[in-house]
Order: C-alpha cells, then structure tokens, then sequence
C-alpha cells in the first residue's frame, strides 16, 4: 500500500474516502458540522457515520471513545473499521485526519497499522466469473498530519506489509507451504536485500550434523524437512540477536495422532517461522542497526510406517537424549535442535517463537502469547515491545519443579511431562535445557497466531509476532 502523509486542507483530499476520528463529548469538525449525517455522527468507541459534504463527498466518522483512552491500539482498531467500509465502497484510496494527542507518532503508526491489516484478504484460491469486475483493492493511504510522523508511518507500512506477507504464508494450504517452499520465501528475502544471507540444509545434511529432533520429526514424512538459517549483517556494535520459529507445515500429531476436528488448522503450526521470516524481512528493510541470526526448522509431522513411535530415544543437537513420548509435542523436538544451533552460530541472546501448546489457551486465551524467559532483562524487553505493537504478551514463570516434570525416566528428558500440569511451562523448561547460559526468552503462540478476532486480524491467520520482533530488533539495536 501507498502511504504518504500531507498537510493539505481537508477540502482539497484526493480520496475517495476521508475518515476522521471523534471522541467522546467532542464535537465534529467546524466543516462536517452541518453535512448531512452529521446527526448521526457519534463519539462512541467503534460507532461509524457517514457523513456527505461538498467537498470531499464521503467522510466516515468513526468513534474513538474517551479521549484519555486515545492510544495506538484503538487507532489500529478504528483504522481496520474505517478500511473495511472503505471496501464496501469500492474505494482505492483513504484519507485519515490524524486525531489530536500528546503522541501523534503513536497515532500515526496506529492508523497506518490498522488500515494496512484492516484491509488484507486472501482470496488466490477462489474462482473469479470472467464477466465479473475485478474486486477494488484499498491501495492508497494519506495520513492528514505533521510532516514529522512520516518516518513512523513509513516503519509501520513495512512493518505492517510484512505481516501480511507471514499471513500469506499462514493461510496457504500445507500442500503448498513446505518446507521447501519456506526455503524459497528465505532464499528471496536474502536476494531482496544485501545484508541478508541464507543456507538450508536438507534431510542429509541435517542427520549428518546429528539433529536428533528434526530427523525423528520428519522421518515419517515423504516432505524433505529444511533447516533455514538466516543472518542480517546490520552492523550494529550490541549483542547478536538470534530468532528461531516452529516451522511444522502440517502436523497431524505423528502416531499420536489428534483429532480430526480442527486438524485442517494445522497448515498454521508454522506460525512461528512465518512470523520469522517475515520479520528478517522488515528489519532488513528498515535497515536496524544490529546483526541477526534467524533459524527456522521446518518439516511435516505425519504418521507412517517410517515415523517416530511413543516411547523411542532420540538424541537431540547438544547431546541429550530424550523419550519420545507423545509425538504430537513435536514442536519442541526441532526447537531444541534449532535453539543449540542458533547460540553455536553466534546468537548471544535468542527469541524463540512457536504455535507449541494448547495449554497456552487455557491459561490466556487470545489475548495474550505467554512469554517465559531466562532473563529479567531480555523478558522486559519483550513486554514492553508487546504494549507498543499491541502483539501483547505476559511472562509466566520458570522454576526446578517445572524443570523436574520434563526429566526422563531411561533419558535425560522426556518430550511430554506424565501429569497434566503447567503444559505451556512444562514445555518451555524443556526447552532452557538447550540454551545454557544464553539470554532466552520463548513465545508461545498458539492462542494469538489465528481465531484472535480483532478488527485489524479477524479470525484468520494474523501474522502475529512480525511486528513484535521487528520492534524488539529496533529495541535492542546499536
């Protein structure tokens, strides 16, 4: 999408749709004050009116609620509302009034956010009647505002268009997202920039390194599993940053197999590695000062004469043994692999971020990802960057009683804990034992990836977590 941002007066907008935000107990501008549907015009938080001037000939009002609950996130929300009546219209182009506030940079990047999202679809497998017109598509955004919120709105488009991009890549169907076809998106976002890098190991080459996870994962599957590593050369002078996403393209849960309801929902246990991907995209796009080592595992978990069974031992990157005893908590398996390889590749703190328990709904439904973490510090980071992107996220805690529910009885740990407890902390614990010492924090989100139902995400694929780590990168660069 265009976006630009423009000091014109508002009878001059060229577009074919202007919206502009009311709050509660205000009045609309002097200009719409008389236009027909300025009656109906209401502050109420989501309330929409559209009102009919001379000039310009449609203008949405759109209610912001009470103005001391004026943030980002309900600009995002009124942006999605406004682009989604924008499509009834048939408009290519919107225009926003940026509200008045102690924050315009906030706003701004609300509005570009919300709308940019607001008005994603997917929709390259539906038949189109060739005697139908081609649908309109909302291309084209000005951000009535100070010339000095265009660096913000431009952020938040890249940002934002990334996150489309990992939606994309969310909603295709597991029998064209692969693991290979992971690999190729990798391969053009490194041929897209030059400070990106990229090498994929295939199913020799990750036995031969002794990958015990991702072998035993993908060995019942006819897909060739991919290792996808990614490094982004920022030159920043700080820590290297390292980014590992669950790239399971389908997960049928192996011989453990899950339940048929829901099941086609499993195209998106990739979640994570979009959401990576996507995002070595964006920083590489802003150009962030900081050096980036991304690492993606990815591969099918089917059920076959060939997959893994309950009970076998493997042994994962760094040398532990583990039982396998529930093949359906397959994610953590490729995990381990990946996050010993990241920190052996140079990441010195690391982000890991996968669709890994259903226990995480229990606990926080979609509002909220869980974030566990080894470190007060790498932790907050991630909080906070959570609150400004509206990607929210809320620590859970790590202790040795945990710990001790994951140790093995004949291995060093097992890939399932015996008791139904602490599932999201349980698997997260399993997961510390494959960092060591390094500053790690572990995302889990299965509850926030799709079925979120926010104005600007819908209930589909949402890309989550594009904008969190794009944000976390600018956070720690230097």
């Amino acid at each position: 999408m265009d976006v630009s941002v423009s000091q014109v007066e508002i009878p001059t907008v060229d577009a074919d749709l202007l919206a502009v935000g009311l709050c509660e107990g205000e009045e609309l501008p002097a200009e719409f004050a008389l236009a027909p549907g300025a009656a109906d015009a209401k502050g109420g938080f989501k309330k929409l009116a559209m009102l009919h001037p001379e000039r310009p000939t449609r203008v949405l009002v759109v209610g912001l609620g009470k103005r001391k609950e004026l943030d980002a996130e309900r600009a995002r929300i009124a942006a999605a509302l406004a682009a989604k009546e924008a499509g009834k219209l048939s408009a290519t182009s919107i225009a926003w009034a940026l509200p008045s506030s102690e924050d315009d940079a906030a706003l701004a990047e609300g509005l570009v956010t919300g709308t940019i999202l607001g008005a994603y679809r997917f929709d390259r497998f539906k038949g189109k009647d060739p005697d139908d017109p081609e649908p309109s598509v909302l291309d084209s955004l000005t951000l009535l505002a100070p010339d000095s919120v265009a660096g913000t709105a431009e952020a938040a488009r890249v940002c934002a268009e990334a996150q489309n991009r990992a939606r994309d890549l969310q909603s295709l169907p597991s029998n064209v997202a692969t693991p290979s076809f992971l690999a190729r998106r990798a391969r053009e976002i490194a041929s897209a920039h030059p400070a990106v890098s990229t090498e994929v190991l295939g199913r020799e080459e990750i036995a031969a390194k002794k990958m015990g996870g991702l072998v035993a994962v993908s060995q019942g599957s006819t897909e060739e599993p991919k290792l996808i590593v990614l490094r982004y050369d920022g030159g920043g002078s700080g820590k290297t940053l390292g980014l590992v996403g669950k790239g399971v393209t389908f997960d049928t849960g192996g011989i453990s197999l899950k339940t048929p309801a829901g099941m086609h929902e499993m195209k998106m246990d990739m979640s994570g590695a979009a959401a990576v991907l996507e995002a070595v995209g964006a920083i590489a796009e802003l150009g962030l000062a900081i050096d980036l080592v991304a690492v993606v595992p990815s591969t099918e978990n089917m059920p076959s004469g060939t997959a893994i069974k309950p009970g076998d031992i493997i042994t994962q990157y760094n040398g532990k043994t583990v039982e396998v005893n529930n093949t359906d908590a397959e994610g953590r398996l490729i995990l381990a692999d990946a996050l010993a390889y990241a920190i052996e590749l140079g990441a010195e703190r690391v982000v890991d971020i996968a669709t890994l328990t259903g226990a995480v709904m229990i606990a926080l439904g979609s509002s909220y990802a869980a974030v566990i973490s080894n470190d007060d510090v790498l932790a907050a980071e991630v909080e906070q960057v959570g609150r400004e992107t509206g990607e929210l996220v809320w620590r859970l805690p790590l202790h040795h009683e945990y710990k001790a529910l994951m140790k093995g009885t004949v291995a060093d740990l097992t890939n399932a804990a015996a008791k139904r407890k602490a599932g999201t902390i349980s698997a997260a614990s399993f997961l510390e034992e494959f960092v060591g010492e390094t500053p790690w924090a572990h995302l889990d989100i299965a509850g926030t990836a799709w079925d979120v139902g926010r104005a600007y995400t819908g209930n589909d694929a949402n890309g989550f977590g594009v904008r969190l780590l794009t944000a976390l990168a600018q956070s720690l660069a230097a």
